[in-house]
């Protein structure tokens, strides 16, 4: 009599061809094809720029800038937790100028490194000043402000502390625009910017990419007048700014400059510079 065949046996006879035949792809050189899939980042590790490349690329040239390139703007960096320890003396060694740290992000991580970071920029001759990481599916935009002010991000009229950087951009942890409609997006930002005022005195800086701003805000042009640009665009010009602006601030402009990676440029002079940071 033919013995029937069990679900239970079925399965294992199943179990054991798969790993017959993991060991003859193995043996015979054809691997299964690795997973292309990037792991999802840990929360808190976002830095500015961590979806430019991603999105936008490049164009053009990236990286040295030539002396006649930097007539009339002023060399500056943005670090974050992956750079850890900076050699601040060597980039301002090669004339950079000004720096960026970034101190939060959401409201419950601050950069374990904040303080070496920032201070160190100051020692070397630096003005300074640190930016948020901007989580908007998380809180509301002013609780983020609050927690921004009250760990690092506030601002003084001393010449040498830059206002208070707001990072928006493509969220590394989901959907690119954090799952908010253009209008509640605009509200959102609207409320960071707002409590940040409120708080220092100071209109914030908006650190964006052209195409995300144009496409999670709708192409909103409200926060132009008041608030100034830093546009991130790796290439060889900075061109088309975000709705609502004609001139950027700053432009953040390769991920790959020397000593940290990321390089930015002031839109002007180091005395326009501490003229910025001073009010």
């Amino acid at each position: 009599m033919r013995r029937r065949i069990s679900t239970w046996d079925g399965f294992s006879r199943l179990c054991v061809a798969v790993v017959v035949s993991g060991l003859l792809l193995t043996v015979t050189g054809m691997a299964p094809a690795p997973t292309t899939a990037e792991p999802m980042p840990v929360r808190g590790s976002a830095y500015m720029g961590i979806g430019v490349l991603a999105h936008d690329g490049t164009a053009g040239r990236t990286g040295a800038v030539s002396p006649e390139e930097r007539a009339g703007q002023t060399e500056g960096v943005d670090v974050s937790s992956y750079q850890r320890a900076v050699a601040w003396p060597t980039l301002w060694s090669a004339g950079t100028r000004w720096a960026y740290t970034k101190a939060t992000e959401g409201t419950s991580y601050r950069n374990p490194y904040y303080d070496d970071q920032y201070e160190g920029a100051y020692d070397v001759g630096m003005v300074r000043g640190a930016y948020h990481f901007a989580t908007p599916d998380g809180s509301s935009g002013a609780a983020q402000a609050d927690y921004f002010v009250n760990h690092g991000g506030g601002w003084s009229g001393d010449g040498r502390t830059l206002p208070g950087a707001l990072d928006i951009e493509w969220n590394p942890y989901g959907d690119a625009c954090y799952g908010k409609s253009t209008s509640g997006m605009v509200t959102w930002i609207g409320d960071f910017l707002n409590r940040y005022k409120a708080r220092t005195g100071r209109d914030a800086v908006i650190y964006t990419a052209t195409s995300w701003w144009n496409a999670c805000t709708g192409s909103y042009r409200g926060f132009g007048a008041t608030n100034p640009l830093w546009v991130a665009r790796y290439a060889s010009s900075v061109g088309a700014l975000p709705a609502g602006w004609s001139a950027q601030t700053m432009w953040q402009y390769t991920s790959t400059g020397q000593t940290v990676g990321d390089h930015d440029r002031f839109n002007g002079s180091a005395d326009a510079l501490r003229q910025f940071a001073a009010g």
